[in-house]
Order: structure tokens, then sequence, then C-alpha cells
């Protein structure tokens, strides 16, 4: 059998039992790595150099917590949730419980629209997530909703805007990446439009979302109100602290949109959170003599994800080196070259399990393009149905893989009381609700266009 498939398989049994997610990724390389024939000292060897290219990520992610935990000291955060609260208190008895079923989906609509803009509008990817989840988990908890529903609601709004928005991530990811690297194997994509190529799979991925709030989550589930890590040092609301608070914010997103914009190599997330924690200093909406004790706070609430992602980036490098990803792609194609339908669906099975070994399907692409593109040629796909087939199996395993932002960002804004499990309350929902019909949406897309 394949060094990407036993590793694969091996990664998500050691999750699902509870081994910690750092050691099924370092186990599941050390199995990749011997059973592609690299022997012990060239896996660690590759290991160790991949896990550099996690660092300035893990940084940016740890400062991100940084400034969160900062914001959340002004009681902006705070203020929301206690506006929230107060209207559930206000309400009349009669009409309470109109007022509650309001504040949920008024939430849930709210964090979906925040993942949207978070690729596109206000370009931070999941540093919303430290931000604005935490100071609701008390208003979640008293309207007893189902946090696996709203780690659901969260990666549907990064990872669909990304796959079908052309626009900030979305064009890295549709333009950057996929046009590109399919250009460079040979097909001319003149004319062809990522948004109509992608529209089927987004679909099927709202269909998911709606299946997880509207059926397997829709019951309430009780928490108990736990003290959380998430710890903001405030007492009283200051509004002068606040619209502290705002301004960092918007220069930190300015900061962070203009560098996207001009395509610079310094790291927007990075430079943004300094900026921003700069600000929050100077106007002193931090204390100095809190400052220590709030960012380590924020840095800790993020060091679980930096540290995974670091990890993750060593597993993708053992993956890569173990020279056994283009013969599963080129195998598993060949298997059924004479059938477009079980060609396809062996395709996106493919990107499925390399995806959630990798953890980013920005980095999938590449290498599913140069093997894809030929033999979509060849069975006589149309250039629209191959971009559909190509995008859709690179960002399968997104949702789901537990070594994935879109799944760690949840984990770590939901879990701040330890009442969410990572592999069970996100991985295993997220997989279900949003791989299995974006594995339909993105067969039928390839049959069809």
């Amino acid at each position: 059998m394949n060094a990407v498939v036993i590793s694969v398989l091996i990664m998500l049994i050691l999750s699902i039992a509870r081994v910690h997610v750092v050691l099924s990724l370092f186990i599941a390389a050390l199995v990749a790595g011997l059973t592609a024939g690299m022997g012990l000292q060239d896996t660690m060897v590759t290991f160790q150099e991949g896990l550099s290219g996690g660092a300035r990520i893990a940084l940016s992610y740890a400062l991100l917590g940084a400034f969160a935990m900062a914001v959340a000291n002004s009681g902006l955060p705070q203020l929301l949730a206690d506006i929230l609260v107060k209207r559930m208190n206000s309400a009349d008895p009669e009409k309470s419980q109109r007022v509650a079923l309001w504040t949920k989906w008024g939430m849930i609509s709210m964090i979906v629209a925040m993942g949207v803009m978070s690729q596109n509008l206000i370009p931070i990817h999941i540093a919303f997530i430290p931000l604005i989840v935490p100071p609701l988990i008390s208003v979640m908890n008293r309207l007893n909703l189902d946090r696996r529903a709203v780690a659901c609601a969260i990666t549907f709004g990064i990872v669909t805007t990304y796959m079908f928005l052309p626009i900030g991530f979305g064009r890295i990811y549709l333009h950057d990446i996929l046009f590109s690297n399919i250009e460079k194997a040979g097909m001319d994509l003149t004319g062809i439009s990522p948004t109509v190529a992608m529209a089927i799979p987004a679909a099927s991925m709202f269909i998911g979302l709606l299946t997880a709030l509207f059926f397997s989550y829709r019951k309430p589930r009780e928490y108990a109100q736990a003290e959380s890590s998430y710890v903001s040092h405030v007492e009283s609301i200051n509004m002068l602290k606040v619209w502290g608070a705002i301004a960092a914010i918007i220069v930190c997103f300015v900061i962070q949109t203009w560098l996207t914009i001009i395509d610079s190599q310094a790291d927007p997330l990075l430079i943004g959170a300094l900026v921003g924690l700069s600000m929050l200093l100077m106007m002193r909406v931090v204390p100095w003599g809190q400052a220590d004790d709030v960012f380590s706070g924020g840095m800790k609430m993020m060091s679980l994800i930096g540290l995974i992602m670091i990890t993750a980036q060593g597993y993708a490098s053992v993956l890569n080196a173990s020279g056994s990803i283009e013969p599963l792609v080129e195998h598993t194609a060949a298997l059924f070259a004479g059938s477009k339908a079980l060609a396809s669906l062996a395709m996106l099975v493919v990107g499925l399990l390399i995806t959630m070994g990798i953890g980013s399907s920005f980095s999938t692409i590449p290498i599913l393009a140069a093997i894809y593109v030929p033999l979509c040629s060849t069975l006589g796909f149309s250039p629209l149905a191959t971009v559909a087939l190509i995008g859709t199996a690179g960002a399968l395993g997104d949702a789901g893989s537990p070594a994935s932002d879109s799944t760690l960002g949840p984990t770590t804004g939901l879990n701040v009381d330890g009442q969410h499990d990572h592999v069970r309350d996100t991985v295993i929902p997220t997989f279900l609700h949003y791989n299995i019909p974006l594995t339909i949406g993105g067969w039928i897309a390839a049959m069809v266009l």
C-alpha cells in the first residue's frame, strides 16, 4: 500500500483515539518515511527541516492571540456579550423564547459573516476567532447552543469563501495557484470563470452547513458555566478604551489589506498584529503593569495551534520527500482511466487524502495539477470541468483535517473553557458535513460542466 495512504490513515486513527494531534502527526511522519524507504535518519532530518516552514505562521498567530487578548482587555468584546445578555434578560417572559432564538441565529449569522469577510474584506483569516468567539461562550452556554454547529459555521465561512470568490485569499487560491498551475500544465483557460467552475462545489458546502445547523446539531446541548482561560481583566467598561481598541483594529485591518494588495514579502498578519499591539500600549488600553500578563495569556491561547501547524509543516515535508504522492495520483487515476465518472471520483478521493495529510489546500494544488491536467485532457473533460475537479480536489480535506487551520481556529475559540474537543467536536463534524457533500458536488461539476 502507498506510504501516503498508510500514513494519513494512521494519523486519523490516532487522532480519533484521542492521541494528541502533535504526537499523531509525528508518528504519521515516521510511518510515511519508513514505509517509503527513506530510513529513520533521513526521515527525521526531513521532518526537522520542514519545521522551519511553520515557524513564521506560528509566531504570527501567537502575536494575533496577544492582540486579541489586548482588545479583550479594552472591554469591546465584553460589551458585545453584555448587550446580548441584557437583551435576553430584559425580554418579557412571553417573548424570551423568541429573543433567545433571534440571539442564537443572529450570533451564528455574524460568525459566518466574519468568516466570509476574513478571507477578503478584512483579510485576517482565522485571527477573528479569538477576538469574537471567547467572550460569546457564556451567551452560547445560556442558549444551550451546540458548539459543533458553531465550528461548522466558522469553517464554512473560511473554506467556501476562498474556493468560490476570487477576492483576497480567494484570488490567491483560484488565480495565483489553481489557474496558474493548470495553465503551466498545458491547458488554455482563456474565458474560464473560476466562480462558475466552483459554483456547484460551493453550493454543496452550503448544503452541508444547512444540514449541520438545522438537522445534526439543532438540539440544545448543555455546557457548564466553567471558568475560562479567556480572562480579560475588565472590571468596568471604559468607552475610551473601547474606541482605542476599535482604532487599533481598523489600523491593523488597513495595514494587512495594504500589504496583501501590494503583494509584499512581509507577513501581513505579523506586521498588523505588531502595530495593533503597539497602538494599544501607547493608548494605555492595556496598562503597562498588566501588559505582560495580557500578552502572555493571549499567546498561550494560540500556542497550541502554532505548535500543531509547525508539526504539520514537518509532516508535509516528509510526505513530499517520500516520493509517494505522485505514484498515488498516477496509479489511482490510471486505474479508472477508461471511465470519466470513476476517474473523477478517484481524483477527488486522492485529493482528500493528500490535503488531510498536508493540512493545506493551497499546497495540494501544485501536486495535483501537473498530473490531473493531462489525464483530464485525455478523458475529454472540458477546461471548465477540469478547473472544478482540481479546485475541489485541492479544497477537499481542508475542512476535517486535524492539522488544518480551518479546524484548529474554531477549536481555539470554542475550547477556552475546556469543553470542546478538537477531534470529536470540530474535526469529525466538519469532515462529515463538508467533505462528503463537497465530493458529490465536485463530481457533479466534473460531469456536467
